[in-house]
């Protein structure tokens, strides 16, 4: 396979360098991108960089991952209007661990082949750097009118940052520009990839290896994603969506997916998928015909969610979603757990009742009028009862008068009361 050929047709080519097409078609290329580990997960906003290693080794490459334990002590200004907390060495440390996990769903670290994939650290080689000898080896080779230069620079020095630029950030440029000529040396790295924003901070790498030993090395940009209507692509209201279950659950991490755009569902399917062009072709027509059906995002947040997380979380947030839009069951209720059931109901009423209420049992009219008010009325909500439009734990209340008891409960906590087809009310047991 073509690697440039495949980011092209999938959007995800922004610039190269001269030469950096012949050179992969020539030779098997090793190649580094690289990724801050500013928290103890990666969010969706790292998968394009993830999905180029992937392709990249899928096209007979070999792709080195680089956690930025050292560079992440300092933090990157491209992009960026403030600088960074500094993370300490033991919360690096733990967040290299964790991204490392990671990155083993998507990139082959264990075979035998030639391009299996490597993760390394550069903190490994940072940390007995002194500064004396980076000033005398890294700095006297770059000069600090080409530093200036530089668009991510002279961005924060022109006013886009309130405190200016410290002289921490300023040498971010030059470290990275290390780890360029590091793996360069010891690893026969040739390329560097990343976003588009690191396109200064990679050509200056490449400067540095060629006046520090002649060596010919190349560089390759993806575009930075963003959402069709200019917003910024992976956040929410709630924040990023993370990658670990702990901080999005695999249900969140389904419905944003299932809730972009048209247009975006067109683009990321190409960008976060491993889908070829010809399925991707096929699933644009059919969507074309009818897109009330919403065939791209069904497909997208499919295979997102089974890549990410596993076909079983996959099964479970569709059953999930099934429950608050669709015909389910009370069985299907009871099967989520609380952290899923509590998404899928976020935003709805909330009622909070007294738990000894339910120890010797309440008539549903009384609890749900004068207790939790979901209905104005007794009246009304014994005519709702008697039409069927009342389901309690998504069972149709037969009678308004129905004791309930904390044998009810899901999750030993919850009452979910439907009034109508669309009316929720989550109903709180303390």
């Amino acid at each position: 396979m073509n690697f440039v050929e495949e980011l092209r047709w999938r959007g995800m080519l922004h610039t190269m360098m001269p030469g950096t097409e012949e050179l992969i078609a020539k030779e098997m290329v090793t190649a580094y991108l690289g990724i801050d580990p500013t928290a103890d997960s990666l969010h969706i906003g790292h998968l394009c960089g993830v999905m180029i290693l992937r392709h990249f080794q899928r096209c007979g490459h070999k792709p080195l991952a680089l956690i930025g334990g050292a560079t992440g002590m300092i933090g990157d200004p491209s992009g960026k209007s403030q600088e960074r907390n500094l993370l300490d060495e033991a919360t690096l440390r733990h967040n290299v661990d964790c991204i490392k996990a990671q990155l083993s769903k998507f990139l082959d670290f264990d075979s035998e082949a030639d391009n299996k994939a490597e993760l390394v650290n550069n903190y490994d080689w940072m940390k007995d750097f002194t500064f004396l000898d980076f000033a005398r080896e890294v700095g006297k080779h770059i000069t600090v009118n080409y530093m200036m230069a530089k668009d991510s620079v002279q961005k924060r020095l022109n006013g886009e940052a309130r405190d200016g630029l410290s002289f921490t950030e300023f040498t971010y440029q030059l470290l990275q520009s290390y780890d360029f000529l590091y793996l360069y040396e010891h690893k026969n790295c040739k390329l560097q990839m990343g976003g588009s924003d690191q396109w200064g901070n990679i050509t200056t790498g490449a400067e540095l290896i060629r006046r520090t030993n002649g060596g010919e090395v190349y560089a390759l940009t993806c575009p930075l994603i963003t959402k069709a209507d200019g917003g910024k692509f992976g956040k929410t209201e709630s924040g990023n969506i993370w990658l670990d279950p702990r901080y999005t659950s695999p249900y969140k991490f389904y419905q944003f997916w299932l809730n972009v755009s048209d247009a975006d569902a067109e683009k990321y399917i190409k960008i976060f998928t491993m889908l070829t062009k010809e399925e991707v072709d096929a699933l644009v027509a059919e969507h074309a015909q009818a897109p009330h059906l919403r065939v791209l995002q069904k497909r997208l947040a499919k295979e997102v969610t089974i890549m990410v997380h596993s076909e079983a979380d996959y099964n479970a947030a569709v059953e999930a979603s099934g429950i608050l839009f669709g015909n389910a069951t009370g069985e299907a209720l009871k099967k989520l757990d609380e952290e899923t059931l509590l998404a899928v109901f976020e935003g709805v009423p909330q009622f909070e009742v007294s738990r000894g209420l339910l120890a010797e049992g309440v008539k549903a009219v009384d609890l749900f009028v004068e207790h939790a008010p979901v209905f104005p009325s007794k009246g009304e909500m014994r005519k709702l009862v008697q039409g069927g439009g009342v389901s309690l734990n998504k069972e149709k209340l037969t009678a308004f008068d129905q004791a309930i008891t904390a044998a009810d409960l899901l999750d030993g906590k919850y009452l979910l009361v439907q009034r109508g087809k669309k009316n929720y009310y989550l109903v709180i047991a303390k």
